[in-house]
């Protein structure tokens, strides 16, 4: 059976938007996927359009969407349509709407950079630093991040303000340097899904550029979700026992 998959791309070319998700089509198409490509959010406003996508790819960063094209969104989310996203894509994408901050259930905050501020030099590269991502009990579990174990990335490090509704499969923790206001090392949730109505949602803070997303455990991560969270996709045991208790743990 043929399902839907909608790729909704564009804001900040940084991200390298087009690149990062053309990576990703072949492995849709090759699993049963129709793959369609927008440039703007205003897609979700279309509600008709909407009922028939089983999956949104959304790579869109510190852009703006509108007041329909928001309730579409939601909309569509809520009645089954899966919502995967990497980066600033999804966890930077409308910075102005709270709905938009309650749907994902994370957002950018910040990445630290690698020296004092007199010392960098205004580039990208000023904010890859090494980290590791720690996968959680959950995510040992979890067939979003079924098979990988704690990576390394070079990369901007995401500091996410998040809530507790989300199921966190892979932490980051945040070192206290000497020159950092911060006074502790923080930790922070690096992958996470989370369920909004009848929709599955997989966020992966990493994929800041396409070599990201190539990274074996990031792209892996990103292939088992868009699978996990597409409509029609089985149940899981994690889903079986989130059902049992009644609602979200």
């Amino acid at each position: 059976m043929t399902r839907s998959a909608l790729v909704v791309r564009g804001g900040w070319d940084g991200h390298m938007p087009v690149e990062t998700t053309d990576f990703f089509v072949p492995f849709l198409e090759e699993h049963g996927f129709s793959v369609v490509i927008e440039d703007s959010p205003d897609v979700y406003g279309d509600a008709e359009r909407m009922a028939g996508v089983d999956l949104i790819v959304q790579v869109v960063t510190m852009s703006t969407i509108s007041t329909e094209a928001l309730a579409g969104l939601i909309a569509a989310v809520r009645a089954g349509t899966g919502l995967v996203g990497w980066h600033g894509g999804i966890a930077d994408s409308y910075r102005d709407s709270a709905d938009y901050l309650q749907l994902i259930g994370g957002q950018f905050a910040h990445h630290a950079a690698i020296a004092p501020p007199e010392q960098l030099s205004g580039e990208q590269a000023d904010n890859y630093q090494e980290y590791t991502t720690e996968i959680t009990e959950l995510g040992r579990s979890h067939p979003v991040t079924a098979g990988v174990d704690d990576f390394t990335l070079t990369t901007e490090q995401y500091w996410v303000l998040s809530d507790a509704y989300n199921e966190v499969l892979a932490t980051t923790t945040q070192a206290k340097r000497d020159f950092d206001a911060w006074d502790r090392p923080v930790t922070f949730p690096a992958v996470w899904t989370r369920h909004w109505g009848e929709g599955r949602i997989v966020v992966s803070t990493a994929g800041h550029r396409l070599e990201i997303v190539q990274d074996p455990s990031v792209r892996r991560i990103i292939e088992q979700g868009m699978l996990w969270a597409a409509r029609g996709a089985a149940q899981d045991q994690h889903d079986a026992a989130r059902n049992e208790e009644g609602g979200a743990r």
